[in-house]
């Protein structure tokens, strides 16, 4: 069964900054949940929101589907984060090729493996999780559903 995840990125500075920093076309990442994604935002930490919402906010955007033995698990694994915070040393440290990762936050591209590895499923190598941006991600072998 697949999951679906949303690419974006805006116009704002610091998505220029992560798209230069990781050689990406996006600078964000969210897990899509029906009408509803599961994201970590630099204000808020992770949080649910409308997939709406999402695509109204992007300059450009994608959908792409990849597969999973658990969806419905990996699903509760990215929910089980709503209300922690974002990860902002640790995606200092991702710049300056540091590993300040906190266990207790997260950044966008790396809430998803980490909810993919608690599925049972592991995307990526234990001693890289807490390096994934969302270039990493979108170079995973995936389907495109649909883009703007």
């Amino acid at each position: 069964m697949p999951i679906q995840l949303l690419y974006t990125r805006s116009h704002h500075l610091s998505s220029a900054a992560i798209r230069l920093a990781t050689w990406g076309d996006f600078s964000h990442v969210a897990q899509i949940d029906g009408p509803k994604v599961i994201e970590s935002v630099f204000r808020d930490g992770v949080r649910e929101d409308s997939l709406d919402n999402a695509i109204a906010r992007a300059s450009r955007w994608a959908i792409v589907e990849y597969r999973h033995r658990n969806p419905t698990a990996m699903i509760a694994a990215a929910r089980s984060q709503i209300g922690k915070p974002y990860d902002k040393t640790g995606a200092l440290g991702l710049g300056l090729h540091r590993d300040w990762q906190e266990d207790d936050a997260w950044w966008c591209s790396e809430l998803i493996p980490w909810a993919a590895e608690q599925a049972g499923e592991a995307w990526f190598m234990p001693q890289v999780m807490h390096r994934i941006t969302p270039q990493h991600l979108w170079m995973r072998h995936g389907r495109i559903v649909a883009s703007r």
